[in-house]
């Protein structure tokens, strides 16, 4: 069971910290097919080759981040992963020039201008649609879960949002977003697209943003609520344990054992508590529907998820990034620690050298420079972080 990553960066000037609609001036420099534009032309995309081992993906998603910033830093530009930019003015929207990106700028306007958000998609190989929608529904439950491992978006447009995730919140908005229903096989799945389709909700199955779905042109099981993650280290926890989640589906599957009752109404509400807590607070628990504190949850998919882990011999990687990440906390809450220490350009610069695999980060502003009121008000404070990447070994 192979996995890949598809992983979405704002392009931010380097000196204020602001989106720019230069897409096109990085994607020139590297090849198509592995960087992509998206819809705005302040995002681009890098698309990650194949792997079973989470070392070899980390080592690609690596490799591509050096290249796409090596491009962008030669344009005087940089790089973020992370669900929003904290500092991204709406007038930075500016569709990149495609058929079907003007159709969806045209028919769902403000949807789409505000779509200044960046996430991270996981590719999980399954053996054939049937088994991709089945799976879809059994593990449904645990994606608020992965939704708090990658929370890093709680700044918008320069203000604190009080969510851990506001770009959950903004993906929301469109039609068909949000969790996947249930369904008993491919054939009644791909009805119901037909049916937003010939209802002219959407225009393409493409446009099928469900929390996780069975992709529109690859074998594999995809999984979309996670925000961009500053740190790769990130983007491999939530691979291997979405990996884990869909083995342990399948398994459950081949025994006729399915643990989804069909009813996920309640899901809608666990998402939304992952977004606005994320791993700083309380989420629902997928098996008792209760409020539990974050760590205990994620503790608990760990240990659920043991023997799946071992079958592929990420137990030990995915253990060891748990606790790390565990210990530091979101992206989230490592961002408003920065707004509070420093200001928002602080922020920009925390997350540019994340993105780059860097921990330290400096910048030498002007009191009040790039800061939202609250923070000009109390006024910035030197602070710069240290340490290396976490390893991604056992």
């Amino acid at each position: 069971m192979r996995i890949g990553v598809e992983e979405e960066f704002h392009v931010l000037e380097v000196e204020s910290g602001l989106l720019v609609p230069r897409a096109d001036a990085i994607l020139r420099r590297l090849p198509r097919g592995t960087f992509t534009e998206e819809l705005h032309q302040c995002t681009v995309e890098t698309n990650s080759a194949v792997h079973g081992s989470l070392h070899d993906l980390y080592a690609d998603l690596s490799r591509l981040r050096r290249q796409l910033d090596a491009a962008a830093s030669s344009q005087g530009l940089a790089v973020v992963a992370a669900g929003t930019a904290p500092l991204a003015p709406a007038a930075a929207a500016n569709p990149t020039a495609d058929a079907r990106y003007h159709h969806m700028a045209e028919e769902y306007r403000r949807v789409a201008d505000e779509q200044l958000i960046c996430g991270a998609q996981v590719h999980v190989d399954v053996p054939d649609r049937d088994t991709a929608v089945r799976v879809m529904c059994e593990v449904s439950p645990w994606l608020p879960v992965l939704l708090a491992v990658s929370a890093s978006s709680p700044f918008w447009q320069g203000a604190d949002t009080g969510y851990a995730s506001w770009r959950s919140m903004v993906w929301q908005r469109w039609p068909t977003a949000g969790p996947a229903g249930c369904f008993s096989s491919a054939a009644e799945y791909d009805a119901a697209v037909d049916d937003f389709i010939r209802a002219g909700v959407i225009s393409d199955a493409g446009m099928i943003y469900y929390d996780v779905r069975p992709s529109a042109h690859l074998r594999t099981l995809e999984l979309r609520i996670c925000d961009a993650c500053p740190r790769a280290e990130t983007v491999v926890l939530i691979a291997g344990l979405f990996r884990a989640l869909v083995t342990e589906a399948r398994e459950r599957l081949r025994r006729h054992d399915p643990a989804c009752a069909g009813r996920h109404e309640w899901l809608r509400g666990a998402t939304w508590r992952a977004a606005r807590s994320g791993l700083e607070g309380a989420l629902v628990d997928p098996e008792t529907h209760r409020e539990a504190p974050a760590r205990q949850v994620l503790r608990k998919m760990l240990v659920r998820l043991r023997p799946a882990l071992e079958a592929h011999g990420d137990w030990h990687t995915v253990r060891a990034l748990t606790e790390a990440v565990l210990a530091d906390g979101s992206a989230a809450r490592r961002v408003r620690r920065t707004a509070q220490e420093e200001d928002l350009l602080g922020c920009v610069d925390m997350l540019i050298a994340e993105t780059r695999g860097e921990r330290a980060h400096r910048r030498c502003t002007p009191p009040g420079r790039g800061l939202t009121p609250a923070v000009a008000a109390r006024g910035p404070r030197s602070s710069a972080g240290s340490g290396a990447p976490e390893a991604i070994g056992p």
